[in-house]
């Protein structure tokens, strides 16, 4: 089975007219919808601006309609691989190595 990511979540904090916090999320999909084995999960994380967080190496604030798709991808992409990496043990998890689950003995009788 592959696992499908979709970029579907985008929401933007504006402070002054301008961008100063994206909430960017992915939907991590296993399978397809309807089969007993399809999974998924959405994944969602906040990025903020140097007008935040002071720190020049983060994305400077701008106008919210002056944002491409392109540019929030590569805000969004340190935190792909780490979403996959959570994924995949979830899948493993539940789908393909699951723990099983115990079962009643109602038969069993106490040693004398």
């Amino acid at each position: 089975m592959a696992i499908t990511t979709e970029f579907d979540h985008a929401v933007p904090f504006l402070s002054g007219g301008k961008v100063v916090k994206w909430e960017l999320g992915m939907t991590f999909s296993y399978g397809a919808s309807g089969e007993n084995n399809f999974y998924q999960q959405i994944y969602y994380d906040d990025i903020f601006s140097s007008a935040i967080t002071g720190l020049s190496s983060d994305f400077d604030p701008k106008l919210e309609n002056s944002w491409t798709r392109a540019q929030l991808l590569t805000l969004i992409s340190p935190l792909t691989s780490h979403w996959n990496g959570i994924f995949l043990s979830a899948i493993a998890s539940a789908i393909t190595d699951p723990i099983e689950k115990p079962v009643a003995d109602q038969k069993y009788v106490i040693p004398s």
